[in-house]
């Protein structure tokens, strides 16, 4: 009986170890695997610069107010709204939608809904998948030579694949200065001729910084920016969440 016992105990405990091996094993595996960043480390410090990408990934949404619209963009999904005062326009996540009255909005909602979210999100809309990163030339402006990293889209990526970004920091804090960049969507073709805008004028959106006022520039013909274009365009009642929206928040409004 005694024989039986310690039989059943030694059995026991063998299955016992090899359960917390198990265990182990398991906890080993649920090890969090570090995504390497794949943008340069100069970007790495402007995105720090203005609040960091792992923050700006833990974000749901983000909305702001320009030129009397209300826009708000899921920060995953890229689902976007738009509220004019007549008239709406979106991405649901499968098309592009718009509910006007009076067909008072003249322009192509498929390039307007998250035209004015690329320039706001800067630089954070940088850090996208399928992006190929490369260096430039510096741009100088009053005195201060700006160095810049081109940003070019893999093949079949967006609705622009074609379309490049020139961003230009200052040396000294890595803060994002000016934004050059081109328009394919229309031609379908790529450009070498490229608008710049200036960064200049930021704010504290919760833990973000993010372009209060931005002002595009012209330019002389070695592409330098030599006076503003037209009046800043102003960005109000901006705010980013970690909560999230609803799915029908995004969908077309019943007419």
């Amino acid at each position: 009986m005694k024989k039986l016992i310690t039989l059943f105990l030694l059995v026991a405990l063998v299955s016992a170890c090899k359960t917390e091996e198990k265990k182990e094993s398991k906890e080993e595996t649920k090890t969090e695997v570090v995504k390497e960043p794949t943008y340069p480390k100069v970007l790495g410090e402007i995105l720090e610069k203005h609040g960091g990408i792992e923050a700006w990934r833990k974000a749901k949404f983000l909305s702001y107010k320009v030129k009397g619209e209300e826009h708000t963009t899921d920060l995953h999904s890229r689902r976007a709204v738009v509220h004019g005062d007549k008239y709406s326009l979106g991405y649901d996540g499968k098309e592009v939608w718009l509910s006007q009255k009076d067909t008072i909005f003249k322009g192509n909602p498929e390039f307007y809904y998250n035209l004015y979210f690329y320039f706001y999100a800067m630089p954070f809309v940088l850090a996208d998948d399928g992006i190929v990163y490369s260096d430039i030339d510096p741009i100088e402006f009053e005195g201060v030579k700006y160095p810049g990293v081109k940003i070019s889209y893999k093949a079949n990526v967006g609705v622009s694949p074609d379309d490049n970004y020139f961003i230009f920091y200052h040396p000294e804090t890595k803060q994002m200065a000016w934004l050059g960049y081109t328009v394919t969507y229309f031609s379908k073709k790529p450009s070498d001729k490229f608008n710049i805008i200036r960064y200049n004028d930021w704010e504290n959106v919760n833990g973000f910084l993010l372009p209060k006022t931005i002002t595009w520039y012209k330019k002389n013909e070695q592409g330098i920016p030599t006076e503003p274009a037209g009046d800043p365009i102003e960005f109000s009642s901006a705010l980013v969440s970690q909560a999230p929206l609803a799915d029908n928040f995004f969908s077309k409004p019943a007419e």
